[in-house]
């Protein structure tokens, strides 16, 4: 998905910058990159991440790049930050979301005939350029980015930098967080709330959806207001987000404890003790066993030391393998009990199946799951939280496609707990995983969990239902 980080001050704040874009790690995989502005023009550095961490490659540049004002970006999928030379004066710009129509969009643009865009790798078009390119056809950067928001079908959150200060803008439905901080000599804008505590930044407010505010080191200004109107990502507490941040005020832990309480509660079970896949599961796991009474164990330890994410490479044989080899189990607490694991979800679950024969190897008599989420029956058509090229690689969709055939009918069903096709849908997904039970959180127990109301909280992947 992506994540920004950005800051202006009365005094050098290189250092924040760096340190709070790397707080933004966990959601990105490709690459990392700063600008910044000084007194003779901008400077931008980008950098591969995929195989290294953020702080390892940009040691060395932050020596030369001190500033008062800079934006950060770790981002899954383009080059960011991108200079930008336009009638509104030169500024540089970062983006996090999805342009769902970025080819409809460009080839409007293309008629004046003035325009081109360059092309990234597959022949896509690179979305922050043209978030700037529809920006800077206005008369003022506000204009530009209000007239950006309403063009885009998906979500665009965003951050600006000019000679002056940081525009920041949060994309139109509230699909991504953004949020402002503050301390003594500075104000910094994020979307982790973790990037702020160590940095000595308190949360001042959260942009609201649509919302455009001007940042300078003396205070920031308003200068479109957010409409009412919240799809605010629920996929964000049950994994994306770090435990440590908070989004609408609410911390992402706090709802991960209360999910694995839910799960307790809905399907009692007489098990050993409960776990959580590291690391997103550890949160659920802990609520789940402390509800059920039952002691938190870990059967499986991860490597960090040298294992990248398994979500990170591209090729799912690679992906596979980084998981496998990330996890390793301790027979001395698996062998001959009877376990439940939490998970965040299950999205592909080819990873999973090979986690659970695992366990079972190791000695396992019974490996139950408790997913944190509903099945994720319909792919995200508003962010990039996914790299299954298509929605038939869920293994909700799989299931039901082994049910029904290639032609579906009454999808819907599918999506509503305790419904026959529901049921074997689930029965489906639990024989190919080989699992002992599989029960689903239900998705007014997320909701609750979470606790927004649901109209504010975008359950699309869940429940097909887009209330944009």
């Amino acid at each position: 998905m992506g994540g920004f980080f950005g800051v202006v001050s009365k005094v050098d704040c290189i250092n924040d910058l760096f340190y709070g874009t790397d707080y933004h790690s966990h959601l990105g995989t490709k690459r990392g990159g700063l600008a910044v502005y000084r007194p003779d023009g901008f400077v931008r550095v980008i950098h591969n991440i995929e195989n290294d961490q953020f702080r390892s490659k940009f040691d060395d540049d932050i020596a030369v790049m001190h500033s008062r004002s800079g934006i950060g970006v770790i981002s899954d999928y383009d080059d960011q930050p991108l200079l930008i030379r336009s009638h509104l004066g030169n500024y540089a710009i970062v983006t996090v979301g999805a342009i769902k129509n970025a080819e409809l969009l460009a080839g409007q643009a293309f008629q004046s005939r003035r325009l081109h865009f360059s092309e990234m790798s597959g022949g896509e078009i690179n979305p922050t350029e043209l978030m700037a390119t529809l920006i800077s056809q206005e008369e003022t950067f506000e204009a530009g980015i209000e007239k950006a928001q309403d063009a885009i079908q998906g979500s665009c959150s965003l951050l600006l930098l000019t000679d002056r200060g940081i525009y920041a803008a949060r994309d139109k439905w509230g699909r991504t967080p953004v949020v402002i901080g503050r301390k003594e000599v500075s104000f910094a804008v994020a979307m982790e709330t973790c990037s702020f505590p160590n940095l000595g930044f308190k949360t001042e407010r959260f942009l609201g959806p649509g919302e455009i505010v001007f940042i300078a080191p003396e205070g920031y200004e308003q200068k479109k207001p957010a409409q009412k109107k919240m799809q605010i990502c629920g996929f964000l507490w049950v994994y994306y987000g770090y435990p440590a941040s908070s989004y609408e005020g609410i911390n992402v832990e706090w709802v991960r404890n209360r999910c694995g309480a839910f799960l307790a509660r809905r399907n009692p079970i007489q098990i050993d003790f409960v776990a959580g896949i590291p690391d997103s599961g550890i949160g659920h796991g802990l609520g789940y066993a402390a509800e059920a009474g039952v002691p938190f164990k870990r059967p499986f330890v991860k490597y960090s030391p040298t294992w990248t994410r398994s979500f990170m490479p591209q090729n799912q044989v690679v992906r596979d393998l980084v998981a496998k080899m990330k996890l390793i189990p301790i027979r001395e607490l698996i062998e001959g009990k009877k376990f439940l694991f939490c998970e965040d979800s299950i999205v592909r679950g080819t990873q999973l199946k090979d986690t659970i024969q695992r366990l079972y190897d190791a000695g396992a008599l019974e490996v139950h799951m408790r997913p944190a989420c509903p099945p994720l029956v319909y792919g995200c058509k508003f962010l990039n939280f996914s790299f299954s090229r298509s929605e038939m690689d869920l293994a909700a969709r799989k299931a039901i496609r082994e049910l029904e055939g290639e032609s579906v009918r009454g999808l819907s069903e599918y999506s509503q707990n305790g419904t026959e096709k529901y049921k074997a849908m689930e029965e489906r997904i639990r024989r190919r995983l080989n699992l002992t039970t599989l029960k689903y959180q239900r998705l007014e127990d997320l909701i609750e969990a979470i606790s927004l109301p649901k109209e504010k909280v975008c359950t699309y992947c869940w429940d097909g239902l887009d209330k944009s």
